[in-house]
């Protein structure tokens, strides 16, 4: 008996060692999926700083050298695992890698999404691209571009998603707190900033999603019926200009074009793209849905499947083989891929980048002074702005979004921050044991109408829940939406939150203290909802001191209530540090300055028409201020409009080149005095006008734009410029660019408001 109970506790220890061994081997196998990839290792094998052309030789080496095997490697994303993984230990994401050859010395694609910072890890959560469009400051942009490109570095990526430029075409648009707004040149402009600030860390930077990517809840099957013209001068011009400023890469969009899906229009990605535009990187598709045929694909001129090899893996090796798709496009896309990675891996990075640069000190900072400076002051009745701290003894803060930390959606674009302020937050933190803040949650109208009456002024939080809009979330092969819900170690479901919401798919991990929600889509209406209008009805009755602050990415019709409520401030999804940055503009620490990215309506019927479920939808030439030029509309608030704490006067509007040839330049000077008693930061606007063209042409476009900053009573003459070939229209029949010979108007003023612009003219002579 002795002798059996000794063969069973050895037999024990085996078991139980054999058991360790294993748990050791499991952890020690998922910590190496959930830890980011060396993708600089391979920098020591090639030369320093490669050029173009060295590049495109080594491209061409290598792919000489690769198996077919190697080849279709390259071209499709590889590692969902660790991905997964990520999310499950770490609730949050890891780069999703494509490529990478070790016996080549090939490091892989390490992506990682936007826009508004780094998807991987906790980082800086900035304020949405809307909000930073609202700030017209493309060195600020630029900045920020510089943090993301570091602490994609410190998180192992190589690759970033988040330049996502399509234009909001009608604000109901999803996505739109992802984009710049509704005009291409200001769009153009700031996407320029952001990406050359990330690049400049050698981070590939990602321009999406080409093209016509402007509705969210039908993305999976919309057909966008455009003419040639419109495509390449409305919705195309901010994705040339980012190629001419050297994007690394771009990605295509789930919708179709004229009946093709764009991961396989060959119109877009390769007559447009490569041969009109000269683009030389490659194209990854947008993620699981992106590619329908393999072959097609390859064909029109993309180059990566993410994030697995769906129709780029073992099917398009079939293909191959039996000769359907030639290996010659193969080599091709591989080559795109390889000579672009190799140029930013073998270029000197300018400093190092240690895991503590995410969310460090100074960029929280930098994400609470661009969610000071994108905030918009729509209106001031009184002026109630900005509060008095010495006199502001009790304030309430009411609203179902006044103690919720609202950065955006819980799509792609979600970042994880170390920590979020809310409105509530930011205004105890800011007014301290100084003053009493009330709150009501706005669940009980009685409770509203108790704090407002008993405070000195009432700030309103209202607007859009991450859940309700952004991106959409479907499941199955022809974006049919979720009937139920999948987890990793967890479960989902659809939840209806009542009769207004859209239902959304809620997910949740073993671990997960919180579940993520997934939903989105477009907003319709595009008016406060019920929730809101009833607090901000109880509100503005027990208090004439009201303050609403929206929160969303893009406009919201006001028109039911806006004329109670004296003071309105558009806030954003305003970032990690919003709450702070609220409290500053509010009390006057910080002078508004923003300035509208968007045409507010005063409702829908001054919008291109819109259908959110639309399996066609028809793009014309006009919408935003174009389209409320073009009717004689009046908006409620106008393209560019923004107020301040103090006032600016503009005169003296100067043309320098009265005539001026095609390859030349209209230089204006206008001076802008401070007339008030704070300094300040105005946007000057140049618009030019189209009046006396002989083909139909907008009122007026955006052509230049700057932001100075004035002290009390000080002038400044402000210097603007544009480039005659920026005056184009695109001739279809000629398939070609012209600029007409004729007199032009300039147009500069303070926002897009016809009557707010000084006016002067300028002609354009004939070539030769």
């Amino acid at each position: 008996m002795a002798k059996l109970w000794k063969l069973l506790k050895i037999a024990a220890i085996a078991v139980a060692s054999v058991l360790v061994l294993v748990v050791v081997i499991v952890a020690g196998w998922v910590y190496m999926q959930i830890q980011p990839k060396d993708v600089t290792a391979a920098r020591a094998k090639w030369e320093t700083n490669m050029s173009p052309e060295a590049a495109d030789r080594a491209a061409l080496d290598l792919v000489s050298r690769m198996t077919l095997d190697e080849k279709l490697h390259e071209m499709h994303g590889s590692d969902m695992t660790g991905v997964l993984l990520s999310f499950i230990i770490r609730q949050t994401a890891s780069p999703g890698y494509a490529g990478g050859n070790d016996r080549l010395g090939i490091p892989p694609v390490a992506f990682t999404d936007g826009p508004r910072g780094v998807i991987c890890g906790h980082a800086t959560s900035f304020p949405v691209s809307m909000a930073r469009a609202a700030t017209w400051d493309v060195d600020l942009e630029r900045r920020v571009g510089d943090v993301i490109g570091k602490e994609a570095r410190a998180q192992g990526a190589n690759y970033w998603g988040g330049l996502c430029i399509n234009l909001v075409r009608h604000p109901s648009m999803g996505r739109a707190e992802e984009t710049y707004g509704e005009d291409p040149w200001l769009t153009g402009e700031m996407a320029v900033a952001v990406m050359q600030g990330v690049q400049r860390h050698n981070v590939m930077a990602c321009a999406k999603h080409f093209a016509l990517n402007s509705q969210e809840t039908a993305r999976f099957k919309n057909d966008v019926q455009i003419d040639e013209r419109t495509l390449r001068e409305v919705y195309l011009p901010h994705f040339r200009k980012v190629v001419e400023h050297d994007v690394a890469s771009f990605m295509s969009a789930y919708n179709k074009v004229r009946g093709e899906w764009c991961g396989e229009n060959r119109h877009l990605l390769t007559t447009i793209l490569r041969e009109d535009w000269g683009f030389r990187g490659f194209v990854t598709s947008d993620w699981f849905l992106g590619v329908h045929d393999g072959a097609k694909g390859v064909h029109a001129g993309l180059d990566i499947e993410m994030p697995i090899g769906k129709y780029y893996g073992e099917s398009l090796k079939t293909l191959v083989e039996e000769g359907v798709v030639p290996e010659s496009e193969i080599d091709e896309s591989v080559r795109r891929i390889l000579r672009t990675k190799l140029r930013y891996l073998t270029r000197e990075d300018p400093m190092e980048y240690p895991p503590e640069l995410a969310a460090a000190p100074e960029h929280t900072a930098l994400a609470r002074e661009v969610a000071e400076k994108g905030m918009v002051l729509l209106k001031n009745d009184g002026p109630l702005l900005p509060l008095d701290k010495a006199t502001t003894k009790t304030i309430a803060v009411v609203g179902h979004l006044a103690d919720d930390e609202n950065t955006g959606d819980r799509g792609s674009s979600n970042v994880s921050p170390p920590y979020r302020t809310s409105a509530l937050q930011g205004i105890q933190d800011y007014l301290g044991s100084g003053a009493v803040v009330l709150h009501a949650d706005g669940s009980d109208l009685d409770e509203v109408t108790r704090v407002a009456g008993e405070a000195d002024v009432v700030l309103i939080v209202a607007g859009s829940r991450h859940d309700e809009v952004g991106e959409y979330i479907v499941g199955g092969e022809d974006g049919k939406e979720l009937t139920g819900g999948m987890a990793v170690g967890g479960y989902g479901r659809l939840r209806p939150d009542g009769p207004e919401e859209r239902g959304a798919m809620v997910f949740q991990m073993w671990g997960q203290d919180e579940p993520t929600v997934f939903a989105g889509g477009d907003r319709v209406p595009l008016s406060l909802k019920a929730r809101d209008l009833t607090v901000i009805e109880a509100a503005t009755k027990a208090n004439a001191n009201c303050v609403a602050a929206l929160v969303g990415g893009s406009v919201f019709t006001m028109e039911e209530w806006k004329d109670e409520v004296p003071a309105i401030l558009m806030a954003w999804y305003f970032g990690m540090e919003g709450g702070h940055a609220l409290a500053r503009v509010l009390f006057g620490e910080v002078n508004p300055g923003g300035k509208m990215p968007l045409t507010t309506p005063k409702d829908e019927t001054q919008l291109p028409f819109f259908d959110e479920f639309a399996d066609v939808s028809e793009y014309g030439p006009y919408h935003g201020y174009t389209l409320v030029d073009r009717e004689g509309d009046e908006p409620a608030f106008p393209f560019g409009h923004g107020l301040s704490y103090t006032t600016y006067a503009y005169d003296n509007l100067t043309v320098g080149t009265p005539e001026v040839g095609p390859d030349g330049r209209l230089e204006v000077t206008v001076d802008v005095t401070n007339t008030g008693e704070r300094a300040g930061e105005e946007i000057v606007q140049l618009y030019v006008g189209f009046e006396g063209s002989k083909v139909e042409r907008p009122v007026k476009l955006l052509r230049a734009f700057d932001k100075v900053t004035l002290g009390p009573g000080e002038t400044k003459t402000v210097p603007l410029s544009v480039a005659v070939k920026d005056l184009a229209w695109f001739n279809p029949d000629a398939n070609a660019w012209e600029i007409e010979p004729m007199t032009y108007g300039v147009l500069v003023g303070p926002s897009s408001r016809n009557e707010h612009l000084l006016k002067g003219t300028f002609t354009v002579e004939a070539d030769g």
